[in-house]
């Protein structure tokens, strides 16, 4: 049971929220939700919620560098 509770706290840690992407790359939460919706960031929609893999983020950064 240990290695199960290990592997969704890793799970959750690497999902971040819109707001919580807008703080990472100091931008608007509106400026992220534009970019979801032009598909300029890689994203997964959750109900009525994106979500974001933070690993993806990370490469989508480094590859984008002057969106």
């Amino acid at each position: 049971m240990k290695d199960r509770n290990y592997q969704e706290k890793e799970i959750i840690e690497t999902l971040m929220t819109l707001e919580e992407v807008a703080v990472f790359l100091r931008l608007s939460k509106d400026t992220v939700y534009r970019m979801v919706q032009a598909g300029k960031i890689p994203a997964s929609k959750v109900g009525t919620q994106w979500r974001f893999r933070r690993e993806e983020v990370d490469e989508w950064l480094g590859k984008n560098k002057n969106v």
